[in-house]
Parts: structure tokens; C-alpha cells; sequence
């Protein structure tokens, strides 16, 4: 039975733009302007200083913008891997439907029923975004080693065979199985005419972690040394960019 919370998942740095101009820029040469659909995917890897906001422009316009950030916790022998940057156009990624058409599945990254999303992982992931129409159904075959959530970015629906409720800014956490099932209310908001849900999960990694800050790691003496690390400079410098201010590490 899915469990129901408020809170965001702090599963899986990831950034993918539903709605919305988004920037970045990293002390690795990472960086570039995503918009509607597409997703920054960087690998923080040893460290680097990374910049991500809006463009002053939209800001200043009060223009909108609607995005989601997740984190993925990288395996202890990879925690020190060279730092990676994944630009994923909204085009790109694999685009599915349900059998009835009532639902439009894009798999953003890992393996979905065969059909494999552009972004490259370095632990087993999937992430999928996917839109319901009202009343509609979806259930995704989904690996049995794998946990499961689903975080709803706008809408209503339910989860599960049981149909848990669920609305915009919950997360549903899946137990054991081998399927996920989702379902969208025959009735919507006027503002959200479909339920937009954020699908994900993985293969548990089951290692320590100990995290401070914008730092994860597996002990506490890599946190001292990925600080020391930041303190000293070793993690390089960001491009100035215009409009932009000094980013935050991440390690």
C-alpha cells in the first residue's frame, strides 16, 4: 500500500523545467538555458560551484516558472568520479503513450518496459514524467528491486490499486511490487487541467551517508575533507554570467 506524505522526495542535483527559462553554469564548463520540457542533469561528482536561477529578464517580466530539483545519491565508489553535465532537450527524451491515449509518458532517464531515457545514471534510476487526462488510468510495469514514488506537480488523482488520494505537492512512496498505477480525477482544477506526475525510483544503495549542507557523502571525515576542499578553492570558479550571482558547491 502507497504511504502518502507532504513532502518533496529527497531520493534523487537534478533540474527539469516544466514551465519556464532556467540558467546554469559550473566551475567544470557545464552549462546552458533550459525551457519547456527539458532537463539539466549534472553529476556533482568530486565538487564543483555551480550558478542555476532564472534569467533577470524573467524575473523582472514576473514571468512564470515551474521546475523540479531532485538528488541522487551517487555509490561510495563513484562519490569522487569527475564532475558531469547532461544537457536533455525535451525532444529527446523517449516519448510513450498509455494503450488508451489518456496518458503521455516521457522517460527522462533509465529503462521503461525496454524503451530507454537519454539521461545517463550511474547507479540503476528511471525518472518519467507523465500527464493524465481526466479519468485516466496508467500502470507501469516497474523493476521489483527497485523502490518507487510519485510526486504530483499539479492536479489530482490516486495511486495505487486502493487509490490513495493524492494532489499537487505529495509524494506517494510505493512498497514491493512489480507494477505502479496511477489514476487522474474525472474532475480537475480550471488552472490544472491534467494530473502531472513525477514518477522515479531506483535500486536502494544500502552504504552510510552523512550530509551537511549542500555536501553528501559516506563518513564524516570525507565531509571535513570536502569542506576543506571548498575553503582552499579546489573546486574551481564559476563563469561570471550576467545577472547572475555566485553559486553554491556541490559534492
Amino acid at each position: 500500500m502507497p504511504a502518502v506524505t507532504a513532502e518533496n522526495p529527497l531520493l534523487l542535483p537534478r533540474v527539469s523545467a516544466i514551465d519556464g527559462v532556467f540558467d546554469h553554469q559550473d566551475s567544470h564548463g557545464g552549462g546552458g538555458t533550459i525551457t519547456n520540457g527539458d532537463t539539466q542533469w549534472m553529476t556533482a561528482g568530486s565538487g564543483l560551484l555551480h550558478i542555476e536561477a532564472p534569467p533577470e529578464s524573467l524575473v523582472m517580466s514576473g514571468g512564470l516558472f515551474h521546475g523540479l530539483q531532485l538528488w541522487v545519491n551517487l555509490p561510495a565508489k563513484d562519490k569522487m568520479m569527475a564532475p558531469k553535465y547532461q544537457d536533455i532537450r525535451g525532444g529527446s527524451v523517449q516519448l510513450l503513450t498509455s494503450p488508451d491515449g489518456g496518458a503521455l509518458i516521457r522517460v527522462i532517464a533509465g529503462e521503461l518496459d525496454g524503451h530507454q531515457g537519454p539521461g545517463a545514471t550511474h547507479t540503476p534510476i528511471t525518472m518519467i514524467h507523465a500527464t493524465l487526462a481526466p479519468g485516466a488510468e496508467l500502470t507501469l510495469p516497474w523493476r521489483e528491486d527497485f523502490n518507487g514514488l510519485a510526486y504530483v506537480l499539479a492536479g489530482r488523482g490516486s495511486v495505487g490499486t486502493e487509490r490513495r488520494p493524492v494532489h499537487l505537492g505529495q509524494t506517494a512512496v510505493f512498497g514491493a511490487g512489480s507494477a505502479l498505477t496511477v489514476r487522474a480525477d474525472e474532475k480537475q482544477d480550471a488552472h490544472t487541467p491534467d494530473l502531472e506526475v513525477v514518477l522515479l525510483g531506483g535500486r536502494p544503495i544500502r552504504e552510510p551517508m552523512a550530509h551537511y549542507g549542500p555536501f553528501v557523502m559516506n563518513t564524516k571525515a570525507e565531509l571535513q575533507q570536502a569542506f576543506e576542499d571548498f575553503q582552499k578553492g579546489r573546486l574551481g570558479t564559476v563563469p561570471a554570467v550576467h545577472g547572475m550571482d555566485a553559486g553554491g558547491p556541490r559534492a
